[in-house]
């Protein structure tokens, strides 16, 4: 499974969970349970992630995915997931 290192992202590009979400209309605590988690506990990207980093940045959301996929994605070994 791939994950995406929010928080690094986050940092990089000098964003904070209060911007994201006051730029994009989402609400805070929607934006601050998808991003502000310990990996191991991080929910999976979905679109409104996606759409709430791309308009933060005036972006495209395939822009923030490349982004993503290119200089933030973590593999992780699912063999100890409990199904």
């Amino acid at each position: 499974m791939v994950r995406f290192n929010i928080k690094r992202y986050l940092d990089d590009k000098s964003l904070t969970i209060y911007r994201v979400s006051k730029q994009s209309g989402y609400g805070y605590t929607t934006i601050h349970r998808s991003f502000n988690k310990d990996q191991s506990q991080a929910t999976s990207m979905n679109v409104r992630d996606l759409d709430a980093l791309a308009k933060a940045q005036h972006l495209a959301m395939w822009q923030v995915l490349q982004e993503l996929e290119e200089g933030y994605s973590e593999v992780q070994d699912d063999s100890n997931r409990v199904k």
